[in-house]
């Protein structure tokens, strides 16, 4: 697990502003990892990618709001958040054996920010809570490579640069990479961990829960702040999602010298491009209004992103939020190495969008 540099870069975002958050939820230990995805395939047993989920111990192929609040327990520190988070494991190509190890984090960090036009303290409205029964992604868990130029501001190109990724270093001589134009991998080791990051959209269209095609859904002018596109009239906290993986693990194993970056997605990826994140609401909605409206206090704890400040949110221990397990659904191996990767995601480099397969079309290897 890599807690010390899960933490350190917690500490450092928070000092320099680029997280600027009034809470944040943590999830350590996942809740399960297989290949379920209720979003983009829902009812399918399996699905097409093996995931990392977090949060609500009620998570399954099929459910709804109601399923959420039912749960017994949450892999999340937050008591009122029964939501499910989720996003594509990451897997060590060896490529002189052709196998695939999965590549272990520390865990996730959700950050709920007050951003945009919107928000009350920009002199908008205020932000609204998640409505019940509320799902969205962002990212593409096709794209393989950039299609938008940077800053042309399309919700194409919004969604494109919303997946970004840190190669942290801290401790070496050596120079740290950081990406926010929506690129695929780093080229190098990152010795303290490779941090992927997610923004996800900010602006409603108001009136429905979920649509195929993301188009309920919308991001701020800005990604990290601005104003919502015409037709979405109610601004959402802004959820940024970022997993740390400990990829230094298998520096001995590849030469970044002559070598490209060794690591892909559970997608068949190894771009990069195809990093991408799930949201499934399930909050207690009074509760998550309540500290909307009342836990941004400039004159508190609560201004300064320190979520056990607001009375109307219960912290509890990593300790209880580990024990939430759940037992897998699909019954195959998807940590550990492997000789393929779960499901049929054959390696597709682009740069067009790749084919999402399943075992009925899988290619002959």
């Amino acid at each position: 697990m890599l807690r010390p540099a899960f933490i350190s870069l917690l500490a450092i975002l928070s000092a320099s502003g680029v997280a600027n958050a009034w809470f944040r939820v943590a999830c350590t230990n996942p809740l399960v990892q297989e290949r379920i995805d209720p979003i983009l395939n829902p009812g399918q047993n399996p699905s097409q990618h093996a995931h990392t989920i977090q949060g609500a111990s009620n998570f399954n192929p099929n459910y709804d709001y109601n399923n959420l609040r039912a749960s017994t327990c949450t892999s999340c520190e937050v008591a009122e958040d029964l939501s499910n988070y989720w996003y594509p494991k990451l897997y060590f190509h060896d490529r002189k054996a052709n196998t695939f190890t999965a590549v272990e984090n520390g865990g996730l960090l959700v950050y709920y920010q007050n951003r945009g036009d919107d928000d009350a303290s920009n002199n908008g409205p205020g932000l609204k809570a998640f409505p019940a029964g509320f799902r969205m992604i962002t990212g593409n868990p096709m794209r393989r490579s950039k299609q938008f130029a940077v800053g042309e501001g399309s919700q194409g190109e919004l969604r494109e640069r919303a997946v970004q990724w840190s190669c942290l270093r801290y401790g070496t001589s050596n120079e740290g990479y950081d990406n926010t134009n929506g690129t695929g991998f780093p080229w190098t080791d990152c010795e303290a961990g490779f941090n992927a990051r997610l923004h996800m959209p900010a602006c409603w269209d108001g009136v429905n829960l979920y649509k195929d095609d993301q188009s309920h859904v919308a991001y701020l002018s800005e990604i990290d702040n601005g104003s919502c596109p015409p037709g979405y009239p109610v601004g959402l906290m802004k959820l940024f999602y970022e997993v740390t993986w400990n990829v230094h693990e298998f520096a001995n194993l590849w030469d970044p010298s002559t070598e490209s970056w060794p690591f892909v997605y559970a997608t068949g990826d190894p771009t990069g491009y195809s990093w991408h994140g799930d949201f499934q609401n399930g909050w207690d909605t009074t509760a998550l209004q309540n500290a909307i409206d009342h836990c941004n206090n400039p004159n508190d704890q609560t201004g300064s992103g320190i979520t056990e400040a607001c009375s109307y949110l219960t912290v509890t221990s990593a300790a209880v939020a580990n024990a939430c397990k759940i037992t897998p659904i699909v019954n195959e191996q998807v940590n550990g190495t492997l000789t393929k990767l779960p499901g049929c995601n054959p390696l597709q480099t682009g740069p067009a969008d790749a084919t999402m397969y399943t075992s009925a079309n899988c290619p002959s290897s």
